[in-house]
Parts: structure tokens; sequence; C-alpha cells
């Protein structure tokens, strides 16, 4: 799977509105009413990102999840991680 170009993530992000480019990944960020419903959302994620058999990168802190994506082997942003995208803006 290729790295997509600028353009082609930028693009890919106009369907994903909660989703922003941050440095060399795309994040978005969730707050929740407290740390257990944080962790019961973290918990479907990955359960989603086993059956993709891709991961975000998941950061925790107290109510707020941070969820990262990048395909690391590839060395940037490719389809499978706007695809992932899509997926887990289903569990919100």
């Amino acid at each position: 799977m290729s790295i997509l170009t600028p353009e082609k993530v930028q693009e890919g992000l106009r369907s994903l509105p909660e989703w922003k480019l941050e440095g060399k990944e795309i994040v978005r960020h969730y707050q929740f009413p407290d740390f257990a419903a944080a962790m019961v959302f973290v918990n479907q994620v990955a359960e989603k990102a086993e059956t993709a058999g891709h991961h975000p990168d998941i950061d925790i802190r107290y109510n707020k999840v941070r969820l990262a994506l990048v395909s690391h082997d590839q060395g940037g942003i490719t389809q499978r991680d706007m695809k992932m995208a899509l997926a887990l803006n289903s569990l919100s």
C-alpha cells in the first residue's frame, strides 16, 4: 500500500471532519464523562483494531482519549488509515 500524497490526505479528511492532520498522522480527540466511559470506548477501539489488523496509537488522560493513525510499516498515511478512521467513527 502506498503513502498518500498531502493532497490525497486532505481529500480523505474532507469526509472525516473530526480527524485532523497532526504532523505525519491523522488524529481525533474524544472526551467522555469519566475515566470508566473512556476505557469502555478504548476497549471498543481495541476490538475494531484487532479485527482490522491495524492499530491506532492511543493516549488516555482520565476522560480524554487521543487516537492517532499512521501506517508505520509504510512510513506515512495510507488508505488503510483513512479506512480505519472511518470504522472508528462508527463507535462515537
